[in-house]
């Protein structure tokens, strides 16, 4: 970690002037200021506000930030990232990103000025350069659900494309040929990974899931419903339905019962995440069981073996595998 003093160094300037241009207080010259400021955007240094505090009392922070901590998903990874930093006895810090890269840099900020090197980072938007740059900078930073090659050992995430397969496989056990999807519109790698698995697991039985079956939307329950509603606008006949997450796929149950259609024994529909309502929806929702909790906490650990000078492989990645969860909205097809 940067510290004032090597900055002073860099700058050959006094910490004392340092500290004043950091605070924006006291008299520094324009060009000096400048000057400093230059220096401390290249070494990436950050205030610490409590370090004296840390150095005292011996406290350790995680600071967790999801895009949204309301949502079941990001819920689930935050309580995991919190009860592993509680185990630990660290304390923790949350913050929602939004899926913004500047709410995302913001609490970032905030974090390290508050002492904080241990972060456990959902980050979809923010591009691969700021994460390495950020890496480079914070010794504890770990990313949930990316992989970024240039810095794989800070990288805990999941095998989409053979959740996609798995999907695919299951619904083609059951005899299904006729196939639809409502997956996400958002430009990231989870929907077109998962969408190749589908697409390896029916091509390898010679069946397809034609461009004009899949509908594009958002990750919410109201996508779900809309997106069959799409389907049947579009003349689209299906047995099964291959949904993005676990609320698209429970809007688009809605939807089918709502046309009087019955799920599973006129279309079987399989979801993915395994999050709680999956287990209490009518019918009980077959999907893919996403380990998010158990990566949030592997991820928090790693974090802490990070700061903690523990040695760790620079090459090394955290792939973690998603698996089926049987329940009742798939059945055998009745064609």
């Amino acid at each position: 970690m940067v510290t004032l003093q090597d900055v002073a160094e860099k700058a050959g300037v006094s910490p004392a002037t340092v500290s004043r241009v950091v605070r924006g207080e006291g008299k520094v010259g324009d060009k000096c200021r400048a000057h400093v400021k230059k220096v401390i955007e290249k070494m990436g240094y950050r205030p610490n506000t409590n370090a004296r505090a840390l150095a005292s009392n011996k406290t350790e922070i995680v600071g967790i930030i999801v895009p949204n901590i309301s949502s079941p998903f990001f819920g689930t990874l935050a309580i995991g990232a919190e009860e592993a930093a509680t185990k630990a006895k660290y304390k923790v810090l949350m913050g929602n990103s939004h899926n913004e890269p500047k709410t995302e840099q913001a609490l970032i900020d905030s974090f390290l000025e508050q002492g904080c090197q241990n972060i456990i980072l959902h980050s979809k938007f923010t591009d691969d350069a700021t994460l390495i740059k950020w890496a480079k900078q914070i010794k504890g930073l770990v990313i949930v659900n990316r992989f970024v090659p240039e810095i794989a050992n800070r990288c805990i995430w999941l095998d989409n494309v053979s959740g996609g397969r798995v999907m695919a496989e299951h619904l083609i056990n059951q005899g299904h040929k006729k196939f639809a999807m409502i997956t996400s519109h958002l430009k990231i790698g989870d929907p077109a990974d998962r969408l190749v698995g589908i697409n390896q697991s029916l091509n390898r039985v010679g069946l397809e899931l034609p461009e004009n079956n899949i509908v594009y939307s958002n990750a919410g329950m109201e996508a779900g419903e809309a997106g069959v509603i799409e389907l049947f606008d579009r003349g689209i006949e299906f047995s099964a339905l291959l949904c993005f997450n676990d609320s698209v796929a429970i809007g688009a149950i809605n939807a089918l019962f709502d046309r009087g259609i019955d799920v599973p024994n006129d279309v079987s529909v399989i979801g993915f995440d395994d999050i709680i309502i999956a287990k209490i929806c009518r019918p009980k929702l077959t999907t893919m069981n996403y380990p998010i909790n158990k990566m949030a906490v592997y991820a928090t650990n790693l974090s802490m073996e990070l700061t903690n000078n523990e040695e760790q492989e620079e090459h090394k990645t955290h792939l973690f595998m998603p698996t089926l969860t049987e329940r009742k909205s798939v059945t055998k097809s009745a064609s």
